[in-house]
């Protein structure tokens, strides 16, 4: 089968993406994971544009693992770009699981997406049991085996649990990241992500993404953290969150709804074999 995709990144944040609008491709779950594998061709997301009555598109996320993600805000953005340039719009209305984000293409590729508002009763997380989900007690250990006992959790389409730690340096992610991921407390697993507090406008994170593994950016992952922020008073309203590759600005407007703005890449025209 040969296949028709798109190659694009939001911070290193890597996607193919295939329209499904004029001829839909029907792919098994190990296809997914063949096209995300490294080895192949290789992305963090796999995403479909499907066809939508009420808005531009809809789109299917599916994680590298071959699972299907609610939300994907740099994959959002992306796509928002690719189609700005088909349409010649600047503002893009894209339907998802988690409803439909508008975005708007700012120009010099870049694209701020409104992710909606974050959840945080436990219920939404959703977390198994009921807890206080601005402070679930989980206990994490550092590099020097000292331990740090925290977890902020937020759903931004996605459910995200955020721990803000004096140097996310000194903790192991490739570690952390699969231990709390798969943690018995959360049934639909989690993004997991290590902040550190620069100043009320600046956060730096390493995120490890569930079903993806450890990803250069996460769009969800930051405006989660930014969420969780305000929540334990750590930040203002908007707020830098800088990951190896860059830096996400996010907003948070007076209705508690998040807004991501930050840089896409070109857009680059692949042929898939499987």
């Amino acid at each position: 089968m040969d296949i028709k995709a798109f190659k694009m990144d939001g911070l290193g944040n890597d996607f193919v993406i295939i329209d499904n609008r004029q001829k839909i491709t029907n792919l098994s779950k190990e296809q997914i994971i063949k096209i995300c594998d490294r080895e192949f061709i290789g992305c963090d997301q796999l995403i479909l544009i499907n066809k939508n009555d009420r808005s531009d598109a809809s789109l299917e996320f599916y994680n590298s693992d071959g699972g299907t993600s609610g939300a994907c805000g740099n994959g959002t953005r992306c796509v928002a770009d690719l189609l700005s340039k088909e349409n010649n719009k600047s503002l893009v209305t894209l339907t998802t699981q988690s409803g439909d984000l508008k975005s708007e293409i700012l120009g010099k590729k870049l694209v701020s997406t409104e992710i909606g508002k974050g959840r945080t009763e436990w219920n939404e997380i959703p977390l198994s049991e009921q807890l206080d989900t601005k402070n679930l007690n989980i206990k994490i250990t550092d590099l020097n085996n000292n331990n740090h006992t925290g977890g902020t959790a937020v759903n931004v389409g996605n459910p995200h649990v955020i721990f803000f730690v004096d140097n996310n340096e000194n903790f192991e992610i490739k570690k952390i990241g699969p231990e709390i991921e798969n943690h018995p407390l959360f049934p639909e697993k989690c993004n997991v992500t290590l902040a550190t507090v620069i100043n009320k406008e600046l956060i730096k994170v390493k995120v490890w993404e569930r079903g993806a593994g450890l990803t250069k950016a996460c769009g969800t992952a930051a405006c989660a953290t930014a969420f969780a922020a305000i929540r334990n008073g750590l930040s203002g309203n908007k707020v830098d969150i800088e990951f190896s590759t860059g830096k996400l600005s996010i907003f948070i407007d007076e209705n508690n709804s998040i807004h991501m703005k930050g840089p896409v890449s070109d857009i680059k025209e692949i042929n898939i074999k499987i």
